[in-house]
Order: structure tokens, then sequence, then C-alpha cells
């Protein structure tokens, strides 16, 4: 009933902030498209399939077929033993899940959104993440929590924040944050296999899109290396960094700077933790330019780390400040036009991007 209630709640605002989403493609060429939603699903389905150590477990996952339809068709086609519907207690069916993972098994471990997650975050944080290291190597903490993360649409403060940093500050735990198909599909197993704890941050507007995705992505054996940022888009003037939906604002972004001849490399992180630094400054390196984008606060921020990360290791390239696109260090407005105000949108990286590349007035001489 609680996934009812909330989808009733977000229908309208969806149809208003989905128009938005429409630009969220991605560029490779692929025969087939198919939707965030069918990735994860059947990511989920092959796991479970080739490996019946798998199970899943949260609030509606099975008779209800999860509150968006990620975990569809799994109760029927293996059974109550295997994708367990729970009660609301996140921090009790969260260190069922844990305990679950010290005996050897996998369990994948579903947030209505992970803003529930704080409801656990003693059991991923004290219990998951810290284990191995304390146990000296002997115990192995194979569980993935999955769910949607960030702002949805007029769904308040409590439902509406970014926990990309708040995870990946973290040792002992991977977090990874799909932006297409085919990252949800090449992700989530990766996640899966992976016999350490991983925090999958998804995003629930980009449920319902579609991307194009070749063979080999939906070939049952297809994986994504955990730790390995994508560019998405090859430039020259100036390094974007991205991750889940900003990712696709990234890219629309470098589509309106070309026409002003200024081309951008996109880069779609994947990974918050392990942070592909290789990459990242490699870019920077090439086109002496950095913008950072996310939806998560800015202090301390990945922004924050992305931009240490550089100024450590490739300051003398830059030929520009940095410039870090996050949300408004404020709590989520309920208004929707406060709320639009309070998220990254493709102007700011516009601006952002031109100011980097001395072809706008700084913001300081606007003041």
């Amino acid at each position: 009933m609680l996934a009812i209630a909330r989808q009733r709640m977000l229908g309208q605002s969806f149809k208003k902030i989905l128009p938005a989403v429409s630009v969220l493609r991605s560029y490779s060429s692929a025969a087939k498209q198919i939707t965030v939603r069918e990735a994860l699903n059947s990511a989920l389905d092959e796991e479970m399939s080739a490996d019946p150590k798998v199970f899943l477990m949260g609030e509606e996952v099975g008779e209800y077929q999860g509150a968006y339809k990620i975990t569809k068709g799994l109760l029927e086609k293996y059974g109550p033993e295997r994708v367990l519907d729970t009660p609301i207690t996140e921090a009790g069916f969260t260190g069922i899940g844990v305990g679950a993972a010290y005996y050897g098994l996998k369990p994948v471990v579903e947030f209505m959104t992970f803003n529930f997650s704080m409801q656990a975050i003693d059991h991923i944080i004290n219990s998951a993440a810290k284990s191995n290291y304390m146990s000296a190597g002997q115990i192995s903490v194979p569980i993935v929590f999955r769910g949607p993360n960030g702002a949805a649409a007029g769904v308040g403060a409590q439902h509406s924040q970014c926990y990309a940093a708040w995870y990946a500050s973290c040792p002992g735990l991977k977090v990874l944050s799909p932006y297409n198909s085919e990252d949800a599909r090449g992700l989530l197993k990766a996640a899966i296999r992976d016999p350490d704890p991983v925090v999958f941050l998804e995003n629930e507007l980009l449920y319902g899109e579609s991307f194009p995705v070749s063979d080999e992505v939906l070939d049952s054996s297809f994986c994504l290396p955990i730790g390995k940022a994508k560019i998405e888009r090859e430039g020259k003037d100036a390094t974007i960094t991205a991750f889940s939906k900003m990712v696709g604002y990234a890219l629309k972004v470098s589509e309106m700077l070309e026409k002003d001849g200024i081309y951008a490399e996109v880069i779609n992180l994947r990974s918050i933790r392990p942070l592909d630094r290789a990459t990242i400054n490699a870019s920077v390196r090439k086109t002496n330019r950095l913008i950072t984008v996310e939806e998560g606060f800015p202090q301390h921020g990945v922004g924050a780390e992305i931009c240490a990360s550089v100024v450590e290791e490739s300051f003398s390239y830059l030929d520009a400040p940095v410039e870090r696109i996050a949300g408004a260090d404020v709590p989520m407005p309920y208004a929707a036009n406060l709320e639009r105000m309070a998220v990254p949108q493709v102007e700011d990286i516009v601006r952002a991007a031109k100011r980097a590349c001395y072809r706008s007035v700084p913001l300081a001489a606007t003041a």
C-alpha cells in the first residue's frame, strides 16, 4: 500500500518533469532499445537463474512486483523463498540480509527509496562495510543495496536526497550509479557477483526511459567493470563529469555548446567508489578545464572529491578555475518552482562551461 500511495502522489509531478528527461539518450549505436527498468529486471533474473544463492528482499518486491516494477515476474518464477516481501522495517530486513551474506548467500536488498536506508545505515556501514576488514579478510559480505536515489518530483525534503557522497565516503563499500540501460544491466550484474557490499543508486525518473543496447549488452555473460568510467562523448575544450540522470543533461549541454564552437568531453562516472581518477585526470590534461555536475549537496560532495583529485594530480594543466554544479545547499523544497531552482538544470551547466572557456562574464563580475 505504501508504494501505491507514493505512486499516486508522484503521478502528476512526473508528467511535468518527464519532457525534460527525454533528452537523456545514449550516443552508442545499437539495434534494440530497452528501458532502464527492463535492464535491471533482466539483470536480476539472469543472476538469480545463474546462482541459486542470489535472492531478493524488500518492501513489496514480491506480490506487488516492486514499487517500480523492477522485480516484475520474479516471484512467480523463483518463488517466495527467493523473493521475500518484508514488513516496513528497513533496520530489520537489512540486518537479516547482512546476516545472510555472512553465511554465503547473496542478498539483493531493495529500498523503496534510498532515503529509507537511513533507518538501516548502521547495518550498511558498521556491519556490511567493515566486517571484511575487522575479520582480517575471513568474512566476505556479498550483498547489494539497491533502489532509487536522489530527487524525484514533488516528494519533499525527506524523500529527495542524493546519497552518493554519503556512502562513497565509507571504506569497505562500493558505490555505483547507472545512467542508461547498458549501465543498469552491466553494473547490477557486476554488483551481484562482487564479494563485497555494493550500494547501487538508481534514479526513478530514468526507469521508464529507453536507451539503445547492443547484442553484447543483451548477452547473459555481459558485465561492466566496477571502478571504470565511460567517456560518453569526446571533446577537446572542457571536461564535464556527471553520474546518473545528470549524464543526460551533460550530453545535452555538449550538443548546445558545440553550436558555439565549444567541444566538451562528457564522462559518465558509473562508479562513485572506487572513482576512476585516471580517466578523469587524463581528460582534464587534454581539455584543460573541468566542470563537475551532481544533484547532491555541494559541501563534501562527489564533485568536491573530483576537484581535489584534479588539483592534486593535474593542477598545472588547468587553464581555468574548476566549475562545480550541484544541488542547492538547502533541504529540498516541496513547491515545484522552488524545487526546480534547487536541482541543477541544463542552463546552469551551459553557463558554467562558458565561464570555464571564458565565453561569458564571470559570476563575480555580475555580483
